[in-house]
């Protein structure tokens, strides 16, 4: 049995998350200890059991300690098994998250799925679901994962009941890639997201990341969403698209937060990351882990930031798989990150 200590590096969900993927796929049992104990609430939330859940049926597996609170986990996995998936997060807990979590398993699968999950779809300290769909998925597309998803209803915190649908072909092996030298921005577009508030907020975060981007030369076309949700909430969106790289920007509204104020978060980051170089952008560094480590060959990226995520999410791989990354950088700057993944195949082992 793998054991990984949940309380190592950033301390949270991802360690969880990563684990219970490859787990599932190298059919390893795994023990994790000290979950989240580095957040407010340690131990399980509802979606990381959602997660656990999710990962436990599809792998037809088993797990030990799964309830609210639990600093401890052991999972014994079965063999994978594709086909239609229905999951659903009684809070606003992110349904990104869960998704991601069985995207590896089920992209492995003998049989094309079909996944519905239900929860939040824009919270914070999590991947907005339209960075999921517009940003995550067709980079993965890049090595050959086939993955659509769509947003059906809105899931703002505290409400959740947001709803997403996602469809996943099966792969047989992943491509490896080599994005180091940055290509020119060819497009660079944003999306504002708005649900039951008034519009004039969101039309004043438009306006204001619109100057922002003149302010430096650029030009990015902004569409305005009145999306369907049970709650109230908005986001921002900016997409910058440089060769055939998609990198992304995103802001949170809450109450009490004007929107210019997310409209700054979303500039600020995206002149960050303009400004220190590098191909992937900070959120998608550590995301990619995992399908390095599985591609067939190998692979290598820069970023515009090393970060705690990114240097756990490679800690919890090497538990599970003979290799080494190599990551040039010091935390916090921009550095880069190269390994020979292990060549996974569908139907291992």
């Amino acid at each position: 049995m793998v054991k990984i200590d949940g309380s190592y590096g950033e301390g949270g969900g991802q360690i969880l998350r990563t684990a219970l993927s490859l787990a599932a796929l190298l059919r390893e049992p795994v023990e994790i200890c000290n979950i989240r104990a580095k957040r407010g609430r340690p131990g399980l939330r509802p979606q990381h059991l959602v997660s656990a859940e999710a990962v436990c049926q599809v792998s037809q597996g088993n797990i030990e300690g799964g309830e609210i609170g639990s600093p401890l986990l052991r999972f014994y996995p079965g063999r994978i098994r594709g086909g239609r998936y229905c999951f659903r997060i009684p809070t606003a807990g992110s349904t990104g998250m869960v998704l991601q979590t069985i995207l590896p398993l089920l992209s492995f699968s003998e049989e094309r799925s079909k996944v519905g999950l239900e929860g939040g779809t824009h919270t914070a300290w999590s991947p907005p679901v339209d960075y999921i769909r517009d940003v995550f998925l067709p980079t993965l597309r890049e090595m050959g994962i086939r993955a659509e998803l769509k947003i059906g209803k809105w899931g703002w915190y505290p409400r959740g009941q947001g709803r997403i649908e996602a469809e996943i072909e099966p792969v047989s092996v992943l491509q490896p890639f080599s994005w180091e030298k940055r290509g020119e921005l060819q497009r660079l577009k944003g999306i504002c997201t708005i649900s039951n508030f008034p519009l004039g907020i969101a039309q004043r975060e438009v306006q204001r990341l619109s100057q922002r981007l003149k302010e430096r030369g650029y030009v990015a076309q902004v569409e305005t969403i009145k999306a369907p949700s049970v709650g109230k909430g908005t986001s921002l969106l900016l997409t910058a698209q440089f060769g055939e790289i998609v990198a992304g920007f995103e802001g949170l509204g809450e109450r009490g937060k004007r929107g210019e104020e997310v409209a700054d978060e979303v500039g600020d980051a995206f002149f960050s990351f303009v400004d220190r170089g590098g191909v992937i952008d900070p959120h998608l560094a550590d995301q990619l882990i995992i399908y390095m480590a599985l591609a067939d060959g190998e692979s290598s990226y820069t970023t515009s930031q090393i970060t705690h995520h990114l240097l756990t999410n490679i800690w919890v791989v090497e538990k599970f798989l003979p290799l080494r990354f190599e990551v040039e950088g010091e935390l916090g700057e921009p550095g880069r990150v190269k390994v020979k993944g292990i060549g996974f195949r569908k139907g291992f082992p």
